[in-house]
């Protein structure tokens, strides 16, 4: 590797340290993106209004849904409405614990928080870990009993742990209920400030919150968005690991961090987005990035990938900017000349259990991104799609890795089925190889970041030229 690359693959690397650090949920991942994107000039639109008259070629524009995720887009010079789609599509969720609807338990004189466990995640990993809250609160406007708005809030302190139990005493744990985080002790409670029923004078409703959730964690998340308790509604909070991301091992070789499946690859897309949104005089396609939520229980949700994001924006590109040409099967011949990349992290090789690997298959650190493979349409890569994506890499010289999962262990999946059922677009099933998948720290190479950005590059700029090189039909 030349010293300039290095250079690069460092501070991409570095980048992506502060933006798993800001995104500790899919609403802070959301703004996180949508921040990048407003300083790189990409204009807002709402799904609840018309677009027509906003969208001009050679511009660039997102909107979000849910405020857990977000659709970035280009249109080239030349885009006329009836040119093929290039897009990107990653998840802005991962593994963690969930504030329940009601938390507030006490036991041994312990304050603690009941939780939901959210997608898969190695849930020992949780044990020990100083762990804070960050999330979505509603609250209502300052002496107003009908105006309310949506806040984020992240708090940096630590103020909760799921303490482990000493090894002579048990070795085997209950999710339900031993995965219950301490907030505090009962006589710090009892000596608070708060009246409750001060805090809730205000509230809309017969059940406020202070009903529901323990008033010390009310408070803290009032402070932090300087507000009174009254004016707190309700809150979706996820649990996280306040340890900040790290470049580590002997050579600065590992990005060690939570979350990176699989922010990651939203990291990488939106970057490859801005970095290509400056070269839009000779396209005639739309460059799109879709960052999905809910990916780790199944996307069927509004703001999923199974949900209605994605035919929803083909329908408005077709009617809005192809008016003068266009016909009853628009939707259609766009999804014929669409490709979708779909970025999921992938299993790297694990030197202690290589033996979970085919020993033909083996995806290592820094070996670049791996293309995934499953003939039972786990994954939705096929000959032509791998073939592809082999091309828009070798343009910009990124190594490519190869992985299908062992006839003996059952094959996950990702987003890219459903995306290509439902839209017909051919697609192909990639990701960074990591180790410590759905663990609360992970581990993946520091030199991948910057291949997956170049690769992601390459394909919003080479890929219209190069989708006619090979003959199908």
């Amino acid at each position: 590797m030349t010293a300039i690359k290095s250079a690069m693959s460092r501070q991409a690397a570095e980048r992506f340290l502060k933006f798993v650090d800001a995104s500790t949920d899919p609403f802070h991942a959301t703004y996180t993106a949508v921040q990048a994107l407003e300083k790189a000039g990409f204009k807002k639109l709402h799904e609840n209004a018309s677009w027509n008259g906003q969208l001009q070629a050679g511009s660039k524009y997102y909107f979000t849904r849910n405020q857990s995720s977000v659709i970035a887009f280009t249109l080239g010079a030349k885009y006329n409405g009836s040119g093929g789609i290039s897009l990107i599509g990653a998840h802005t969720d991962s593994p963690n614990l969930r504030v329940k609807p009601v938390s507030n338990k006490t036991a041994q004189a312990y304050l603690q928080v009941k939780c939901e466990t959210y997608g898969g995640g190695i849930w020992h990993s949780w044990f020990d870990r100083d762990l804070s809250i960050s999330g979505r609160v509603i609250v209502s406007e300052k002496g107003s009993t009908s105006k309310f708005v949506s806040r984020l809030v992240k708090l940096d302190k630590p103020i909760l742990r799921i303490p482990s139990l000493a090894i002579h005493l048990d070795r085997d744990f209950n999710p339900e209920t031993h995965l219950i985080p301490v907030l505090g002790l009962v006589n710090e409670q009892l000596n608070a400030t708060t009246d409750k029923e001060a805090m809730k004078s205000k509230s809309l409703y017969d059940s406020h919150p202070v009903d529901k959730h323990h008033p010390a964690l009310l408070e803290a998340v009032a402070k932090e968005l300087d507000v009174e308790v009254s004016q707190i509604q309700d809150f979706e909070l996820s649990l996280y690991d306040t340890q900040k991301a790290a470049i580590g091992g002997i050579n600065d070789e590992f990005i060690l961090s939570a979350r990176q499946d699989n922010l990651m690859s939203c990291f990488a897309s939106i970057e490859a987005l801005i970095e290509a949104s400056d070269r839009l005089e000779n396209d005639d396609r739309v460059r799109c990035v879709c960052l999905f939520d809910h990916e780790e229980v199944g996307s069927a949700s509004t703001a999923g990938a199974d949900g209605s994001l994605l035919p929803d924006l083909i329908h408005r590109l077709t009617s809005e900017l192809s008016k003068a040409n266009q016909s009853k099967s628009s939707f259609e011949e766009v999804a014929a000349r669409s490709f979708i990349i779909s970025a999921d992290m992938a299993h790297a090789v694990h030197p202690n259990y290589a033996e979970k690997h085919d020993d033909l298959l083996r995806p290592k650190l820094n070996g670049g991104p791996v293309i995934k493979t499953n003939v039972k349409q786990r994954y939705a890569t096929t000959s032509i799609t791998s073939f592809l994506l082999g091309r828009i890499a070798e343009k910009v010289n990124v190594p490519l890795q190869h992985f299908s999962v062992r006839n003996d262990i059952p094959c996950g999946s990702t987003i890219a089925p459903m995306l290509a059922s439902k839209s017909g677009i051919q697609t192909v099933d990639i990701g960074l190889p990591q180790l410590s998948m759905h663990s609360i720290r992970e581990m993946s190479g520091s030199e991948d970041p910057q291949h997956l950005i170049d690769l992601f590059r390459s394909f919003f700029e080479h890929y219209g030229q190069l989708q006619s090189e090979i003959t199908v039909d």
